[in-house]
């Protein structure tokens, strides 16, 4: 019964948990502030063209894949909490790396290949708890949440990645404002890397004080801990009979262990998901805010305050997202979020054609991202939370993932050499891209409102077994 729930409880343990959302949205957009500076330390000194700043640019993309390559086996032999102390150790020494990547064996301003990669590896060693926390957060609060919240839960983690976005750019535009171009270049980029140990420490710690899943507890035979766990969260009067479904659903069928036992087309749509997410853009225009910004004639502290306004934008659609996820379902909110998003590049994309920059293209801009806060944003994490049956959920979520960071590595390295070549044909790939994944959601994407994550193995199980008979 609702009235016996630990809400307090379940929100502590999602807001702790959701650090290492925070965590993921301050790494990947720290670098928007700190792009042109790493392109003028590192880069243009070796003589290093577009090519050298895009893959520097999104070297810790290859960090996400293998973050997220390894989660399933992280989730499954370590468990879901030692997973993201884990991702928390990572992100600390990224940080202090990152801002410094001298320490030991360079010296300070003189850049060289070898301290090229070094810094590059530093930003791969926080890309790899990106992916893990990209992939263990939701499954964590997913696992964790009742059912008929889990969507509201889940998204707070996307609320939280935006809201860590926002954090920095107020940090990045506040190291910046006031000071010259020579120091952000030498010094204030540094400091912009650094600021990350912060929430990385507070995240390691909260997470010594947090509960291992009952559905991982479950898993591994700790039954009395998972009834535990599940008393605390859902009361006594139903912590049992959930506590009996969830075994009911791992041992039911031992072939369940592998990878598709039920079906393929559950594995394809959690991947097409994660591809989709990517492949409308939304990475270009977090990553290289400040730059697009300028490209359209803004100065370089206008431009960062631009982004502010676009991460206050972001943070208030997610707020929607999150309110309206539970109500209204997972697929009305995809396909509306994706007709907006093509309205939103395919407005950038004629703007660019016509040579036009400007207020309208800011708005045009605007429209995109909160229409991917509203809906991609938040509810493709959601899906891939909910979607996959309990016994293959370590190994599917780590494919998903794997494949969203690729994906995101794609995009986001090749948009300099795109938009070197026609900024508007770049602009309104990202639209189609838009308009296809409305149709994919439409035809393959089950609704998942209000349903256990049990109950999610036999929305699987008939339509796969009935495809591939007739197949």
């Amino acid at each position: 019964m609702k009235q016996n729930r630990n809400s307090l409880y379940i929100f502590s343990i999602t807001l702790v948990a959701a650090i290492g959302g925070l965590l993921f949205g301050y790494d990947t957009a720290v670098i928007s502030g700190t792009e042109k500076s790493i392109e003028a330390y590192l880069v243009k000194p070796l003589g290093l063209g577009a090519l050298a700043h895009g893959a520097t640019i999104s070297s810790a993309l290859i960090g996400c894949i293998i973050g997220g390559l390894i989660s399933g086996y992280f989730a499954s032999k370590f468990g879901r909490k030692n997973s993201l102390i884990a991702a928390a150790v990572l992100f600390f020494i990224s940080a202090l790396g990152s801002a410094y990547p001298e320490f030991l064996f360079f010296t300070k301003g003189e850049p060289s290949i070898a301290l090229l990669i070094m810094f590059n590896l530093y930003r791969i060693i926080g890309g790899v708890g990106v992916g893990l926390a990209s992939a263990v957060v939701p499954m964590y609060i997913g696992e964790i949440a009742p059912a008929d919240v889990r969507g509201r839960l889940v998204s707070f983690n996307q609320f939280m990645i935006i809201f860590g976005m926002l954090v920095v750019y107020f940090v990045n535009w506040g190291i910046a404002n006031g000071q010259s171009l020579e120091w952000v270049n030498d010094i204030g980029w540094r400091y912009m890397f650094a600021s990350e140990a912060i929430p990385a420490l507070l995240f390691g710690l909260f997470l010594l004080f947090v509960p291992e899943t009952p559905r991982y507890l479950a898993i591994t035979n700790q039954d009395d801990k998972a009834l535990s766990v599940l008393t605390k969260i859902n009361g006594s009067s139903e912590a049992n009979s959930i506590l009996n479904e969830i075994k009911q659903t791992i041992t039911v069928n031992v072939s369940s262990e592998k990878l598709f036992a039920y079906g393929k087309l559950v594995i394809i749509v959690g991947i097409m998901l994660s591809v989709f997410q990517q492949f409308v853009g939304i990475n270009v225009a977090l990553y290289y805010a400040p730059r697009i910004f300028e490209s359209m004639g803004a100065a370089k502290d206008a431009s960062m305050l631009q982004t502010i306004v676009m991460g206050l934008v972001n943070v208030v659609f997610t707020i929607v997202a999150i309110l309206t996820v539970d109500k209204w379902g997972r697929k009305p909110l995809l396909i509306i979020g994706s007709i907006g998003m093509a309205i939103g590049m395919f407005g950038v994309a004629g703007l660019a054609f016509s040579n036009i920059i400007g207020i309208s293209t800011l708005i045009f801009i605007i429209i995109y991202t909160a229409s991917f806060m509203l809906s991609w944003g938040p509810i493709c994490w959601v899906l891939i939370s909910e979607i996959f049956p309990n016994k293959i959920r370590g190994q599917a979520v780590a494919i998903a993932v794997a494949a969203q960071w690729a994906a995101n590595y794609l995009i986001s390295s090749t948009y300099p050499i795109m938009m070197e070549y026609s900024s508007g044909l770049t602009y309104g790939f990202y639209g189609l891209m838009s308009v296809l994944s409305a149709v994919f959601v439409w035809k393959f994407v089950p609704e998942t409102k209000g349903k256990t994550l049990e109950q999610m193995e036999d929305a699987w199980k008939k339509p796969s077994v009935d495809q591939y008979k007739a197949v």
